[in-house]
């Protein structure tokens, strides 16, 4: 913790979580591969990562890596294990920047990164083997929540924005407001993004009462909601605005990417739909969904 934690809270230096594998489908962890071997007092990672979020800023010191420690006999959820990686260990080799729609996302950036016979102390192992899921489903709920609450602001910003656009740019002799179903369609961004919030809510309120159990169809939902809700609200935004909605003068067409993206973070929405749709379906029946 001092070592790390106090530079990370002083914002001296920058993290970031190395999960996805380009070999394997991550969206199912259990899947994850990279290998790491115990050797004495040193673990020894090898394998690639990418889309590494934050792992292109300079600042970036420290890797946390989801690799796995456990074989075909130990149990699905208990092969996994996170450990500390400095990022200027020796063997670790950034391959390069992965684009998101064209764009880098420069200095921050998504990295793709080789570790080569990395070794570090086996103390950087974080609570123990086999503890990854643990520790990555205690920060994923509250991380998801988060994600969505973002995700609805941004909903919220581009509807104020397209109704400033209705109210003062006009054609046909009308302002935009009053042609088409504009109408309609501002009246569906309000009340969409309202349901969002209210469920947003819910989900956030299930999580501090304590009970993570309880809360994961919540989040579940609003992972799925907020993003797509998000999605449509600056899709009408852009639509009001015509070509200058998808250029670099209004943001609407980075904020939809950055939203499109978050229906593959955390979690693609099928594998949330296939969760909310499996606790649904155990309340009729007691064989396996």
């Amino acid at each position: 913790k001092e070592r790390w934690l106090t530079p990370l809270l002083a914002g001296q230096i920058r993290s970031a979580y190395l999960m996805t594998e380009p070999d394997v489908a991550s969206s199912d962890a259990t899947n994850i591969a990279m290998s790491c071997l115990r050797e004495g007092d040193e673990y020894v990672l090898n394998g690639e990562k990418w889309w590494a979020t934050g792992a292109g800023d300079p600042r970036c010191s420290i890797y946390i890596v989801m690799v796995r420690t456990g074989g075909e006999d130990t149990p699905r959820h208990q092969r996994h294990s996170m450990i500390l990686v400095p990022a200027d260990t020796p063997g670790v080799e950034v391959l390069r920047a992965m684009e998101v729609y064209g764009h880098d996302d420069a200095p921050h950036g998504h990295m793709h990164i080789r570790l080569s016979d990395v070794r570090v102390p086996a103390d950087n192992l974080i609570l123990g083997e086999g503890r990854g899921f643990e520790i990555a489903q205690g920060r994923l709920g509250p991380g998801r929540i988060h994600h969505c609450m973002r995700a609805i602001g941004q909903a919220e910003a581009a509807l104020e924005t397209m109704c400033r656009r209705s109210l003062t740019r006009e054609a046909f002799g009308k302002p935009l407001a009053r042609l088409g179903a504009n109408y309609d369609h501002i009246a569906e961004a309000r009340m969409a993004i309202e349901q969002a919030r209210l469920l947003c809510l819910k989900a956030a309120w299930m999580m501090d009462r304590g009970d993570a159990r309880a809360a994961a169809p919540w989040i579940h939902q609003i992972k799925v909601v907020a993003p797509n809700m998000a999605l449509m609200v600056t899709d009408m935004a852009v639509q009001m605005f015509g070509a200058e909605g998808v250029s670099q003068d209004t943001g609407l067409a980075k904020q939809w990417t950055h939203l499109r993206t978050l229906r593959l973070a955390d979690g693609p929405d099928a594998v949330h739909r296939r969760q909310i749709a499996r606790m649904e379906l155990r309340k009729y029946t007691q064989e396996r969904v």
